[in-house]
């Protein structure tokens, strides 16, 4: 091993050290560290080798609020905050029935149906 290897471990293992504290300070981090690792909707709990399925949620879909106390935050697991962003697009008017974002179906596929099973009689 020659001399160098050494100074590269050294500022390897200083800039891995600098990054955990810089990702520490993310809110997903803080949230993590706030909050037990349980989805607030379905109440599913998290361990280590699945916490990446666990997600922050926005509590006003502000992702640039990220007060220190984690008053805006709640954890969700994958299935929760997608239904959650769903269920806020619809509210909002711009899930798939509102104005401009798709018809509403008018198709009733039973409409003729006391018609055809009446035909084999």
């Amino acid at each position: 091993m020659n001399a160098a290897a050494p100074g590269k471990l050294d500022r390897i293992v200083a800039d891995a050290r600098r990054s955990a504290a810089l990702r520490d300070q993310g809110y997903r981090e803080q949230a993590l560290k706030i909050y037990p690792w349980i989805c607030g909707r379905c109440a599913r709990e998290f361990t280590r080798t699945n916490l990446r399925e666990l997600t922050v949620h926005h509590r006003d879909h502000n992702h640039d609020n990220n007060p220190p106390n984690g008053s805006n935050w709640e954890l969700l697991c994958l299935y929760c905050h997608d239904n959650e962003h769903q269920r806020h697009l619809e509210a909002r008017g711009s899930g798939p029935d509102a104005a401009g974002g798709g018809a509403a179906a008018t198709h009733s596929p039973f409409a003729n149906l006391k018609a055809l099973l009446g035909k084999g009689d």
